[in-house]
């Protein structure tokens, strides 16, 4: 649907959204990581680098479904790997689809309630020609080559690179920018890599066999002062004392990441090439602890390792070289998507665009970022359970509220490896219960299903007393108009006020 303007072709509305799975932002190299990713730090080098992104909830299904919905974990539905997202929750694609934009999902789901894999069927909002989830891929290979395909130890026979994944969902991408070069589209290319098991072919197999898990600071944390799931989850990563540390994780990973990184560069080269005029981004979900910590993978903590991802900007109107330096959340990417197609932000949804970010970065959002946990997944019995946390995060603070256990308060500006848990320093009180009061608020906005009295009462928070009727309001969805306006329990006529006092 290519806009006229009298005799003179306007610009093409296309966006090109790439995103790998388990990168930190310490897994970049223009974030200061001695990992080799020279074709997102060109990206960054032509484009706008968010220092300081947060995923919305560190875990592959729960994160994606906040990053195509624009809804929190706990608003979509999907709060724990293989749950579905609500019937009622429309993804990006259907909005953008409906309004007549082409849409492209290449890679990765995760969010049709089936195994990791996915069900192989495409979703509502997205062309069926391109869609290619890991069940398809699967479904391309013999039994045997699915079974090596799962092996981490694969990466040891000198793997062709057409015989991957990554390599696969790159051709299709190529393919859709090709067949739609006239045309406005979204086109989401979604690597499964560099999550485990990391496959990579040469030069990138072996570029890391000798790198250890580094000189941070965060690889020394002793967890003393932390929650006590955290120990637990240390000793299942081999053991609490530092010295003891495996970072064996990180070889495989690394090399991975610079595999994933070459295939981003033939999707970045062909765009620039023919859809000079699209913006792009390039994410991830989460990131990998890599035993900084002394854990390992991801799950209930925001730890930077685990919660911070990168997040890059290029293309029109975007300033080249430039950082922005406040945080930032996730959950803004869906709104500042349809803003870039000139659509209207739907009511319903709980991020912002950050297209004004994007042309001048000296522009503070004034938002912090909100984390969520509750499960990693339903069928997984081997990673810590339920494990209930929320958490915000500011330019210079960190709280995470842990229902079961110990909660955590980082002073970041004087602790940026989040060494010492503050959380029961009378001196930093005042700002440790303002950050409270509003991760409070930030549950009652978004109709937290999981909201109670026993966040607001821990045991640092002495001004807060339980209460069976918590706050005492209802809280009922807002809608759009012409959508269904829910009733009023209390009347049964149409409500007038989303959020009332509870009659």
């Amino acid at each position: 649907m290519t806009a006229m303007k009298g005799e003179e072709e306007m610009p093409r509305k296309q966006f090109i959204w790439i995103m790998t799975d388990s990168t930190g932002s310490n897994m970049v190299g223009c974030y200061g990581s001695s990992i080799r990713t020279p074709n997102i730090d060109a990206m960054a080098g032509r484009g706008l680098r968010f220092e300081r992104a947060y995923t919305c909830q560190p875990v592959c299904g729960p994160a994606r479904s906040a990053l195509f919905t624009g809804l929190y974990p706990h608003s979509n539905g999907s709060w724990g790997n293989c749950m579905p997202l609500g019937a009622d929750v429309k993804t990006i694609g259907q909005r953008l689809s409906e309004a007549g934009f082409a849409c492209g999902y290449i890679g990765k789901w995760h969010l049709d309630g089936g195994d990791y894999f996915g069900y192989g069927v495409c979703p509502e909002g997205w062309e069926e020609k391109y869609w290619y989830d890991m069940k398809r891929y699967l479904d391309e290979l013999t039994p045997e080559e699915r079974r090596f395909s799962r092996d981490a130890g694969a990466s040891d026979h000198n793997l062709p690179p057409e015989f991957l994944y990554g390599h696969r969902v790159t051709d299709r991408a190529l393919a859709f920018m090709e067949e739609h070069r006239d045309d406005d589209y979204f086109l989401v290319v979604s690597y499964d890599e560099p999550h485990g098991p990391s496959l990579s072919p040469e030069p990138f197999a072996h570029m890391y066999d000798a790198m250890q898990c580094g000189d941070s600071p965060a690889a020394l944390d002793s967890l003393a002062d932390k929650p006590a799931y955290q120990r637990v989850w240390a000793e299942k990563a081999g053991g609490l004392d530092p010295a003891a540390r495996n970072p064996g994780v990180w070889p495989r990973l690394a090399a991975c990441q610079s595999f994933i990184d070459s295939e981003i560069g033939r999707v970045l080269d062909r765009a620039r090439l023919v859809a000079p005029d699209a913006l792009r981004l390039y994410t991830a979900d989460h990131g990998d602890a890599g035993h900084m910590h002394g854990l390992y993978a991801k799950g209930p903590a925001v730890y930077d390792e685990i919660a911070r991802v990168p997040l890059i900007f290029e293309g029109p109107g975007v300033p080249p070289r430039a950082a922005y330096p406040h945080v930032v959340s996730q959950i803004d990417l869906p709104a500042t998507v349809l803003d870039w197609f000139g659509l209207r932000r739907p009511v319903m949804l709980e991020g912002q665009s950050l297209l004004p970010q994007l042309r001048d970065p000296a522009l503070p959002t004034g938002r912090p970022a909100h984390v969520e946990f509750a499960r990693y997944e339903i069928d997984h019995d081997g990673f810590g359970g339920f494990q209930p946390m929320r958490a915000v995060i500011t330019d210079d603070f960190k709280l995470a509220l842990h229902l079961l256990d110990t909660d955590e308060f980082y002073d970041t500006r004087h602790d940026p490896f989040d060494l010492v848990n503050r959380i029961g320093d009378g001196g930093l009180a005042a700002e440790r219960d303002a950050l409270h009061d509003e991760l409070l608020d930030w549950m009652d906005r978004t109709r937290d299903p999981f909201r109670g009295y026993q966040w607001a009462c821990r045991p640092w928070r002495r001004d807060k007393t339980p209460s069976w009727d918590a706050d005492g309001f209802t809280r009922q969805r807002e809608n759009d108009p012409g959508e269904y306006r829910q009733l009023d329990y209390s009347t049964g006529l149409t409500m007038e006020s989303a959020t009332r006092g509870k009659a």
